[in-house]
């Protein structure tokens, strides 16, 4: 007991050092700017999403919007997680950060990755009643029912994330704590513990099963019973209305998962750091800027609303 006392005290005095990503000066001030740009662009692009959203019901009492909703407010805080440590390490590399702010931010991170891939899967389901159970949408997804998604996704986020952290912020880091990415994550923390991870790796896998894997075979088959439903649908006409309303949604999904599966899943000996930090950032990033464009470009119901907003200004 007095051993573990005195490794949580020797953790909770130690910092750590994210070297950020790798570039000249020059290179840092300009992608300081450019960053910096995305991030205010994120937020007024999420921002305007909810705001459309929450000021009409007729887009606010669709399941549609309301996951979208949910989907841009986690969006904002997503990339508020992640941005500052990039943008302070662009600034001043190698940026010095406490323990207890970086199981923080691995705290949150770690939270919203999670509901981010449960919120997904929910809006495919979505899809899936609306394509597949038109007449029974309206009782399958009442309020209560969406309600319900949301909320266990937040909360499942959360829930997972607690154990994750705690059993990362047990281990010792004996030093030197040297974190080569520009934001806490699982995979560097591990790496430098002095202590035997195959619990907290065991822990992490199996939480990656349940929420990752889990949400990605739900929204597959989802879409895989949309496709049998659209090839056999009389006219072409018929399958491609269907398919514009879950076209975006299909989009922003292969983005995210595609990108994850290939950074987690590929094999040690064929890693590199450079790599990895390259698809956090479209991850991190893009993936949060990109999803309200996906989503609105096409969308004429957010295009008549914008519109309205727009002529009233």
């Amino acid at each position: 007991m007095e051993r573990s006392l005195q490794l949580a005290n020797r953790s909770d005095d130690q910092d750590f050092i994210l070297l950020g990503l790798s570039a000249s000066k020059d290179i840092k001030d300009c992608l300081f700017v450019i960053f910096l740009t995305l991030y205010m662009l994120i937020f007024l692009e999420n921002m305007l999403v909810i705001y459309l959203i929450s000021s009409h019901h007729e887009l606010l009492h669709k399941p549609m919007y309301f996951f979208l909703g949910n989907l841009s407010c986690l969006e904002m805080c997503y990339v508020s997680v992640t941005m500052p440590t990039l943008l302070m390490g662009l600034r001043s590399s190698p940026y010095h950060i406490s323990f207890s702010f970086c199981m923080a931010q691995l705290f949150l991170f770690m939270s919203l990755i999670g509901t981010k891939c449960t919120l997904l899967a929910s809006m495919a389901y979505d899809r899936y009643v609306a394509i597949c159970c038109p007449l029974h949408y309206s009782m399958i997804m009442r309020p209560q029912v969406c309600w319900g998604l949301a909320l266990s996704s937040w909360v499942g986020g959360l829930l997972v994330s607690a154990i994750k952290t705690m059993c990362i912020a047990s281990l010792s880091y004996c030093g030197p704590n040297v974190l080569n990415h520009f934001f806490c994550d699982v995979s560097p923390l591990l790496n430098l513990s002095c202590t035997h991870v195959a619990l907290t790796e065991l822990i992490d896998f199996i939480s990656a099963i349940i929420v990752f894997c889990g949400s990605l075979l739900v929204a597959l088959a989802s879409y895989v019973a949309i496709g049998r439903v659209l090839i056999k649908m009389p006219s072409a006409a018929a399958s491609h209305k269907a398919l514009s309303t879950c076209a975006s949604h299909l989009i922003v999904m292969g983005l995210f998962y595609s990108v994850v599966l290939f950074m987690y899943s590929r094999p040690s000996h064929v890693k590199s750091t450079d790599l990895n930090k390259v698809l956090s950032v479209i991850y991190t990033v893009a993936t949060p800027m990109c999803s309200p464009i996906i989503y609105c470009l096409r969308n004429r119901e957010v295009h008549a609303v914008l519109k309205r907003n727009l002529y009233l200004c």
